[in-house]
């Protein structure tokens, strides 16, 4: 699987956990550790400081996930 259809593949499982973003974060940030192009990736640096903070919530985390490139 490629980088692209390897992210649009963690896309797609995240979101259907929306609208629990707890579980759908947790679902995207492993599913791109699964593959050498997008592990790391800094959506997930995002996703934990939004989280930290109280700002993450089921709207702003389905616009990181899709954001996501």
């Amino acid at each position: 699987m490629n980088r692209a259809e390897h992210l649009a593949w963690a896309k797609e499982r995240a979101l259907a956990y929306l609208p629990d973003w707890q579980n759908a974060t947790a679902s995207f940030v492993s599913d791109l550790n699964k593959h050498d192009e997008t592990a790391g990736h800094a959506t997930q640096q995002l996703l934990a400081m939004h989280a930290a903070s109280g700002l993450l919530n089921e709207r702003n985390c389905r616009e990181l996930i899709e954001g996501t490139r």
